[in-house]
């Protein structure tokens, strides 16, 4: 029920964009550098011929919206060279070391937020006043005040009153005020922590927990579950309290959760952006590269609840120039083979009803190095894609696996791979790097879940304390092996996928704009943001990188 509840919607969307399309040329070439995308700017006819216009600037691009950290305060992790399985330097460590001293010296979208303006000057201005800061901002302000503020000797001392760039601050409400202190709050901690200073983390964890709440506003609802994960570590460093095995757990629990529809997995795709846009986008992929063929077979890395399948159903039966006369998916698991087959057979059902021939296999191993290409049932007469949505980054601890995989996938000869992962790394063996990155990772997406959605919301409360906060614990508390969340960036995934001769192939300008029309079908789109990183498409929330497709072949 809540399957096919989630496909009324998916078809109105597609029928829209299905239409919208055609207002853009074909013949659009693709653009240079960075794209940012913001559904207030508006497009002219003439902008769009030719090329892909800039419809959103930002000089600086979202690569520096990072603290950085100095040599002093580079505080590594003791984890062993040799640890999951002897992963090798790749994964390791994918940021540069953090400088928490040059905050104030990197340029950005929001650096008149940040910076000491000339005196007389209002810091903030008319038109920043008059709206309320983002996420983003309020944790990069409060990153500005754990600079100027950490050397002082005394806890009582930190206060706006006493802050030597009080200036910087005006302007703001008191609630905002409060929210910049907060951060700094949970930056103190997480420094304190990462010097084993517990006495004095645990006090200003006390004060995190007295002004957090995981009902209130974004930056109350990230500080407590980043200051509950700092707890929980303190515990394990201090009383030897763990519990193992509970990363890997989290992980089945979360794939558990995917697998079975839900409302609010279909509640959470439906109201946050970035999520459908991202699978419309990368359902273009596919049709660019397969739709000219009249069998086509996509090996399914990530099937879940076939969402994504189903659009491309709908691509496919709805293209007028469309030679496809069957469409063929396997999927392919380590487990969950009730699920997948239930999702095999909602898609049977759904393909039924656009009268589009479809056959779905199921390939389940118990352990991916079982995989092999004989279990595929390919077909020369078949063009073939590879379709994977988060179903990559599991396997980074277990990078055996992961190339083994890789490799089958090279000898099957795929005429494309969509890839999708998460944007941001999160897998830094520096506590400090890798608390800062989650800090404004889930910053974002807890900002457009308060945007998008209601604060009593179920749905948002279920979201945030079982998959968000879950993750935080893992990101924070786990060390070593036991750290089962580790997403990098696109950048790393281009190494490692060189090894296997793979060249990214880039976007057609369809693809791009499938992406920003659903978008802006969405409430809250207007916030969604688009760059180009190379040939790869970075899906963002008011500039912080969420999702990162690309698109790729085997030399």
């Amino acid at each position: 029920m809540f399957f096919l509840l989630g496909f009324v919607k998916l078809q109105s969307v597609y029928i829209f964009v299905s239409s919208a399309r055609l207002r853009f040329s074909e013949t659009m070439k693709k653009p240079n550098g960075i794209c940012n995308h913001s559904n207030e700017d508006v497009i002219q006819e003439s902008e769009i011929l030719g090329k892909l216009p800039l419809l959103y600037d930002d000089d600086s691009g979202y690569k520096s919206r990072r603290f950085l950290s100095s040599t002093e305060n580079d505080y590594k992790e003791h984890e062993p060279q040799t640890s999951f399985h002897e992963l090798d330097a790749l994964f390791q460590d994918t940021t540069p070391p953090i400088c928490l001293q040059e905050l104030a010296d990197i340029e950005s979208q929001y650096s008149e937020l940040i910076k000491p303006c000339a005196e007389g000057q209002d810091v903030v201005g008319s038109e920043a006043s008059e709206r309320k800061l983002s996420t983003d901002e309020v944790i990069r302000l409060g990153g500005e005040r754990f600079i100027q503020s950490r050397s002082s000797t005394s806890i009582n001392n930190i206060s706006i009153s006493s802050h030597p760039y009080v200036s910087l601050f005006s302007g703001l409400s008191d609630q905002e005020l409060k929210e910049i202190q907060l951060v700094e709050y949970l930056l103190l901690c997480s420094e304190k922590v990462s010097q084993q200073h517990f006495e004095r983390s645990s006090m200003l964890l006390d004060w995190c927990d007295e002004l957090s709440s995981s009902s209130g506003n974004p930056i109350q609802r990230i500080v407590y579950y980043f200051s509950k994960a700092l707890r929980e570590k303190i515990d394990k460093e201090t009383k030897g309290i763990t519990l193992s095995g509970l990363g890997k757990k989290h992980v089945y629990d979360i794939e558990s959760r995917m697998m079975n529809p839900n409302m609010t997995t279909i509640s959470i795709y439906q109201k946050l952006p970035f999520y459908q846009a991202g699978h419309f986008s990368g359902t273009q992929v596919m049709v660019d590269r397969l739709s000219r063929s009249k069998r086509v077979h996509v090996i399914d890395l990530s099937i879940r609840q076939g969402v994504h399948s189903t659009i491309l159903m709908q691509a496919l039966s709805s293209q007028p120039d469309s030679r496809t006369k069957h469409l063929k998916i396997t999927a392919v698991g380590t487990g969950f083979e009730t699920q997948i087959k239930q999702t095999g057979d909602r898609l049977k059902s759904f393909a039924a009803s656009l009268n589009l021939s479809f056959s779905f296999n199921m390939v389940i191993v118990e352990d991916m190095r079982d995989f092999n290409k004989d279990l595929l049932e390919l077909d020369s007469k078949e063009a073939l894609g590879v379709y994977s949505s988060y179903g990559l980054w599991s396997l980074i601890p277990q990078q055996d696996r992961l190339e083994h995989l890789m490799k089958v996938i090279k000898s099957t000869k795929p005429r494309v791979m969509l890839v999708c992962e998460t944007a941001t790394n999160l897998n830094s063996s520096s506590f400090v790097n890798r608390f800062i990155e989650a800090l404004f990772h889930y910053g974002a997406v807890f900002d457009s879940l308060e945007d998008c959605m209601d604060r009593e919301d179920e749905n948002r409360l279920i979201t945030e304390s079982m998959y968000l906060g879950k993750g935080i614990r893992s990101i924070v508390t786990d060390e070593g092996s036991e750290r089962v969340i580790r997403h990098v960036n696109i950048d790393v995934w281009r190494k490692f996928f060189s090894r296997f001769g793979m060249k990214e192939i880039g976007f057609s300008i369809s693809s791009l704009y499938q992406a920003m029309l659903v978008a802006e079908k969405i409430s809250g789109g207007s916030s969604c943001t688009f760059d180009m990183e190379g040939n790869s498409l970075v899906i963002g929330w008011k500039g912080t990188p969420i999702q990162c497709l690309s698109a790729w072949k085997f030399s």
